[in-house]
């Protein structure tokens, strides 16, 4: 997360006409520097709030029209709220809100939930969004220094996707591809270049969020890094059983069990000399393999309930009109 050029996107603020939230952000293609002016540009938020229900039931005593009038009708706050919790993975999207002659979209999601997801990749939907960049409005609870575990942790799981020898560039691909790894929308409803314009339009920001990470992996002996003239760095990385294990060790606790029961799991002995599960692992190519497919799978799951939830509560009429401009960038890049 970027902190530094924050003040610096000259864009309006929603905010001023919602209810008060703990944490927001600002992500997607509106950071990108030819977006900054474009009015047609939809801008995105991510709201954190202690109890949805209600901030969604202020929220409609001030914004009504933000939501699909038969939610609205059936159960206000509480139907809202259920949906987004029992569908999709915990976050309403209210698309479409036009505010200053600009276009939002903002997502609502329980701050303990965002806490449980950049930790533990539980879902593997919001922590995806903030391992790219993001310009942080709000964080009253410290979400951005949190969220440096998650940085971390991506920044392994890359690593063990990738070669010996890559890019700066291919990392930073490989970290934003980590969260499209079985999306459903990358079928038919996303542009298929969509990781490399992200890298591409934003790579100073990628930097900005990773080059500390890399310093330290470097210092840790994970891999050497060589400069080049234009600044950006090619990568060699150790590929032995020692590198592999200590990048498995990085990555978030749930998903080291979800490996350990699929791979075996030894006890070890930690620096406190507690007892801890120690994933067994026969070479990196193996320990790559297996978290690929875990979070393939969690990434299709959450894809799928989301897009279920989003075309419940944003309505007919909008859940089509956001299909429809998906699909199109989508048939613009394979033709």
């Amino acid at each position: 997360m970027d902190s530094e050029k924050r003040t610096h996107i000259p864009i309006p603020s929603l905010l001023q006409t919602l209810p008060p939230v703990e944490f927001c952000c600002i992500y997607g293609s509106s950071l990108h520097p030819n977006n900054f002016h474009k009015q047609t540009s939809m801008i995105d938020y991510i709201l954190g709030v202690p109890d949805p229900q209600q901030w969604h039931a202020q929220n409609l005593k001030m914004n009504r029209n933000h939501y699909a009038s038969w939610m609205v009708h059936l159960g206000g706050a509480r139907l809202i709220t259920e949906v987004a919790d029992d569908i999709g993975v915990g976050v309403h999207f209210n698309p479409y809100v036009s505010h200053k002659d600009r276009m939002f979209k903002y997502g609502v999601v329980r701050m303990h939930d965002l806490v449980q997801d950049i930790l533990g990749w539980e879902r593997f939907y919001l922590s995806g969004r903030l391992q790219k960049p993001v310009n942080v409005i709000v964080d009253n609870l410290g979400i951005e220094k949190l969220n440096s575990a998650n940085l971390k942790a991506a920044t392994s799981a890359a690593l063990l996707l990738l070669p010996s020898e890559f890019s700066e560039e291919e990392l930073y691909a490989k970290i934003c591809s980590l969260s499209y790894m079985g999306d459903l929308r990358m079928l038919f409803a996303e542009d298929k270049n969509k990781v490399k314009k992200i890298v591409q339009g934003q790579f100073e920001l990628f930097q900005t969020m990773y080059r500390p990470l890399l310093e330290e992996f470097a210092a840790r002996d994970l891999f050497r890094i060589s400069s080049s003239v234009d600044q950006k760095v090619n990568i060699i990385q150790d590929c032995g059983l020692s590198t592999a294990g200590a990048l498995v060790s990085s990555l978030p606790l749930p998903l080291r069990n979800q490996m350990g029961i699929k791979l075996g799991e030894k006890k070890v002995f930690d620096e406190s000399g507690r007892a801890v599960g120690k994933v067994v692992i026969k070479s990196k190519e193996e320990a790559a393999d297996c978290m690929r497919k875990i979070l393939r799978q969690k990434v299709m799951v959450s894809s799928a309930r989301q897009a279920v939830a989003g075309l419940l509560t944003v309505g007919v009429v909008h859940g089509l009109r956001y299909v429809g401009s998906k699909m199109q960038k989508a048939w613009k890049s394979w033709w």
